[in-house]
């Protein structure tokens, strides 16, 4: 594990059961401070990207990318935002909102909607937030040959891809579960047993993402999905150091 303080909070606990320490700042900025950041897989280092970055798509999936191209970097294709959604029991609940493609809030004074007409949200300091497309899982995923996921706004998706309940965020919020050496596995709410994984469980370039049954396993391999969340200017910072 790291030994070096890097940020001034100790100890914190976020999305239990394994407190988060001060060694990884990562974490806290994703799941605190609501900064964006790079999902690396801890398996071969791989990234997490939209499989379509443009704003307008939202039936499109997600993938595991090795190279970080300039098209991708532009559009922010490689940043993530880890966003508060509320509470399951007393687990607290996010959505994984791509940088990419998202709708700036309209103009101050203008009194709108946002994309398909749902109110704009707003910010503790009251500023218009923008609309990000969220990772959306299928309502029957693992089971069906239809297990992947869609990033796209909630009522821009496909209908299978939104809530039971009318609830359209019901498949959109994740447990975020961290690991003891300071990663972060997802768990849908919609689909308790399952994680986030890989298509043939295979973690490798261009590795479709989708929803797969969580067997045990180790969190390094293809069956527990360990993800580290790297801020922008962490990206040639050494994670598999923290296994050593």
């Amino acid at each position: 594990m790291y030994t070096q303080e890097r940020t001034a909070m100790a100890n914190l606990v976020v999305g239990g059961p394994v407190a988060v320490n001060s060694y990884d700042n990562a974490i806290v900025a994703a799941l605190i401070e609501n900064r964006p950041v790079m999902l690396v897989h801890a398996f071969n280092g791989g990234y997490l990207r939209p499989a379509e970055l443009k704003e307008a798509s939202h039936d499109k999936g997600v993938k595991l990318a090795t190279a970080l191209d300039s098209a991708t970097k532009d559009a922010e294709g490689h940043l993530w935002y880890i966003t508060p959604g509320g509470f399951f029991g007393q687990r607290p609940l996010y959505f994984i909102e791509s940088a990419a493609g998202q709708v700036p809030p309209p103009p101050a004074g203008v009194v709108g909607a946002g994309a398909g007409g749902a109110g704009v949200g707003r910010g503790d300091d009251g500023a218009p937030k923008p609309q990000r497309r969220r990772v959306t899982v299928h309502q029957e995923a693992p089971k069906s040959a239809a297990d992947t996921v869609q990033v796209g706004l909630p009522d821009k998706v496909g209908d299978k891809w939104r809530g039971k309940n009318g609830a359209p965020e019901d498949t959109q919020l994740w447990v975020v579960t961290v690991t003891p050496w300071g990663g972060i596995t997802f768990v849908p709410i919609t689909h308790p047993d399952a994680i986030l994984g890989f298509k043939d469980h295979a973690v490798t370039a261009d590795s479709e993402v989708r929803l797969t049954y969580n067997w045990g396993g180790d969190f390094t391999g293809t069956v527990i999905n360990t993800f580290y969340p790297r801020l922008p200017n962490e990206w040639n910072v050494p994670y598999h150091h923290v296994f050593t």
